[in-house]
């Protein structure tokens, strides 16, 4: 059964959302990283969608959904989780979360635990790195000056590395970057400047998974040290893969999840409802 719609917050803002996956099946949630939609999860929700019950959406200020205005930051984000999970009537979930859905989700899990079967991060960290403020603040500044066009061919071939110029998936990115509203990215990088979420981190007493592109500079190093210890905690790098390795290498990343989540399956009763 597949699904797509716009789903009205609290506040008056609308997410674009998709819902696959049989009735009654577990519940995967997946939000995608500053610059993407939800398209990002084409190659999981594709593979999963069979026995699982996927739900896809587009961050605020992304894609389909609403641009807020002014800054943004991960309290928000991870509001806009728990009013999913509520509009949805998701009791419980494994959440994968890539790049800044990681700090959504840890956002999404100090409000809200309960509601977290499993945890997913995917390229991302707890807390940002010293000295972001600058970069964030010269994208932004890049954006409105200069068009997405600009962060797009800067970006889509550093979060892809060893991709061919002229590789379908490489194209698909950069339009995917260049389509996204440029005061959506602009209220993204407030909340990435500076944020730390690394208190939510001990409290994190579910199955956890980190994956990581190998090629995603000092990510994996900084995930395992960031994760490290939450109890039981996994990690596992996608050979040749950047930023987005569920996109640039989606079957070893699928391998990586589905196993993941056949390791740690229990009883599905408290996910489905």
């Amino acid at each position: 059964m597949s699904d797509a719609r716009r789903l009205t917050l609290p506040d008056g803002t609308a997410l674009n959302i998709r819902t696959e996956g049989p009735e009654g099946a577990p519940w995967l949630v997946f939000s995608n990283s500053v610059l993407t939609d939800l398209s990002v999860w084409d190659g999981q929700a594709s593979a999963l969608s069979d026995r699982y019950r996927v739900v896809r959406y587009d961050q605020r200020g992304h894609g389909a959904s609403d641009v807020t205005g002014g800054a943004m930051d991960f309290t928000r984000y991870g509001a806009d989780v728990v009013a999913l999970l509520d509009a949805l009537g998701i009791a419980r979930c494994t959440f994968i979360g890539l790049s800044m859905g990681v700090p959504t989700g840890l956002a999404a899990f100090a409000a809200a635990p309960d509601r977290f079967e499993r945890f997913v991060a995917v390229d991302g960290v707890s807390r940002s790195a010293p000295g972001r403020e600058a970069f964030w603040g010269e994208r932004r500044d890049t954006a409105r000056k200069k068009g997405m066009e600009e962060i797009a061919t800067s970006t889509a071939p550093r979060w892809m590395p060893g991709m061919a110029e002229d590789a379908p998936a490489l194209a698909r990115l950069t339009r995917m970057i260049a389509a996204t509203p440029v005061e959506g990215f602009a209220a993204a990088t407030h909340a990435l400047a500076s944020y730390d979420h690394s208190q939510v981190v001990p409290t994190l007493a579910v199955p956890f998974l980190g994956i990581t592109g190998e090629k995603d500079g000092a990510m994996p190093e900084a995930v395992a040290a960031q994760f490290g210890s939450v109890p039981g905690a996994t990690f596992t790098n996608i050979p040749g893969a950047g930023h987005l390795p569920n996109f640039q290498a989606p079957d070893a990343f699928n391998t990586a999840l589905t196993a993941f989540l056949e390791a740690t399956a229990q009883d599905n009763t408290k996910e489905t409802r």
